[in-house]
């Protein structure tokens, strides 16, 4: 299933999310070529980033929670899961 992910971060997670980018890219990467990341960016406010939106495409409840435990910006206290936002939706095809 579709989702929008709006994940905005912790107060002060700056340096947090610059320590832990490196492996949230790699990670992400390897799910965007596996299809479950469909597209990804960063939040920007005032030339900073603050926090992460991404659609995603996982088949089932089980994989989106194996993805969120070994997220290194849930890991690590960069995302305020308090204010986590996933919302179903249904992307426009591209062909």
């Amino acid at each position: 299933m579709q989702y929008l992910v709006i994940a905005y971060d912790n107060e002060n997670a700056l340096e947090r999310r610059l320590e832990s980018r490196e492996a949230h890219i790699e990670g992400a990467r390897k799910l965007m070529a596996e299809g479950k990341i469909l597209n990804a960016g960063a939040l920007i406010e005032d030339d900073l980033m603050v926090g992460s939106t991404l659609y995603i495409d996982f088949e089932t409840d089980e994989e989106l929670d194996e993805w969120l435990e070994n997220e290194p910006y849930v890991k690590n206290n960069v995302w305020n899961m308090d204010e986590f936002q996933i919302v179903p939706v249904k992307l426009l095809p591209k062909n």
